[in-house]
């Protein structure tokens, strides 16, 4: 008996450390999973299976996780509100400091690519994902996807005038490009909103359990990070750049994340929204500042924001330790 009780004492044990480090446990597991692979012989014809798979599986898994979001989401509650414009300036304004260095003092070479990797780490939108980490610290969820939309819309704008303006190779015709990116935008925030839209006023009894299921979105995004991790460090690996000049442009990616992170909350506690805010300037949709920076800039430049999603991911799993840690203690 007292075996069982044992037993079933370290199972909750391990349930509990899971759920309170679900953040770093996938990038953890992402990583060790990507060295098995890559490093071990015997598995590589798996890996070459599973390569193709996940690749299409994932785009579809992004489409649940915000499925299962939005679903939570009061459509009547979605509107700008005044931190949206404050965060969205300072974005729009750090992103000109850093194009006007690039043209001021006619950057080139290797301090070029360190800049277009700092570049693409704050031009990119706010991550789709970020409403479902708001949502778990307890914070505005229409807000935050109301800003989410707002954030990709500037980007699209900004894209098509910046890039051409520091690579003058860059042949990125204005409307073609802002076409491209919304279109990618209706495929990863559109559509699942409008199916969510549809459940939830017509298919009642799914959307009831949709939402039961406590913080489902959550750890299908947890899922997904250990996906992204293994990427992330697959692509820094195989880096086609001295170590020293990756670590640099690693370092700078945690000290804009820092930054944004920092700014946005206190914005945002002017508006009593220090969370909501924080998410906005700081977590970023890294999947989309990768595929601009691989598709226009030098390829290099995709460590950047590949190390921003580690560094964006520590700081939220630190933020929900501490949302975790105040909810026992006002608790107990």
């Amino acid at each position: 008996m007292r075996g069982g009780e044992s037993q079933c004492g370290w199972w909750q044990s391990t349930i509990n450390f899971l759920k309170e480090w679900t953040l770093p446990v996938a990038m953890a597991s992402g990583t060790v999973l990507y060295f098995l692979f890559a490093f071990i012989p015997f598995l590589e014809p798996a890996a070459d299976f599973f390569g193709p798979v996940i690749d299409v599986i994932f785009p579809l898994f992004m489409f649940l996780i915000l499925f299962v979001t939005f679903c939570k989401v009061d459509f009547r509650r979605l509107r700008p509100v005044a931190w949206h414009f404050w965060v969205g300036a300072f974005q729009v304004m750090l992103v000109a400091i850093v194009v006007g260095v690039i043209l001021v003092f006619h950057i080139q070479g290797n301090r070029l690519i360190l800049l277009e990797a700092v570049l693409t780490c704050i031009i990119c939108p706010c991550a789709a994902a970020a409403a479902v980490v708001t949502s778990k610290l307890g914070g505005n969820l229409e807000e935050m996807t109301s800003y989410t939309f707002m954030s990709n819309f500037l980007t699209a704008l900004m894209v098509p005038v910046c890039f051409p303006l520091i690579d003058q190779s860059v042949g990125m015709d204005f409307w073609h490009a802002f076409a491209l990116i919304l279109y990618k935008v209706c495929l990863l925030l559109v559509a699942p909103m409008l199916l969510a839209y549809v459940v939830k006023h017509y298919i009642t009894p799914l959307h009831r359990w949709i939402v039961s299921v406590r913080d489902l979105s959550f750890y299908m995004w947890g899922f997904s990070l250990a996906i992204v991790s293994g990427t992330t460090v697959k692509n820094i690996v195989h880096a086609d750049s001295p170590a020293p000049f990756l670590v640099l442009i690693a370092l700078l990616g945690l000290m804009f994340c820092l930054v944004q992170f920092a700014v946005g909350r206190y914005v945002g506690h002017f508006f009593q929204r220090t969370q909501e805010a924080g998410q906005a300037l700081g977590q970023k949709n890294t999947n989309f500042a990768i595929w601009i920076a691989y598709t226009y800039l030098n390829p290099i430049s995709t460590v950047g924001p590949g190390c921003y999603i580690l560094w964006q991911n520590v700081i939220n799993s630190l933020e929900i330790w501490e949302h975790d840690r105040r909810n026992q203690h006002l608790s107990s």
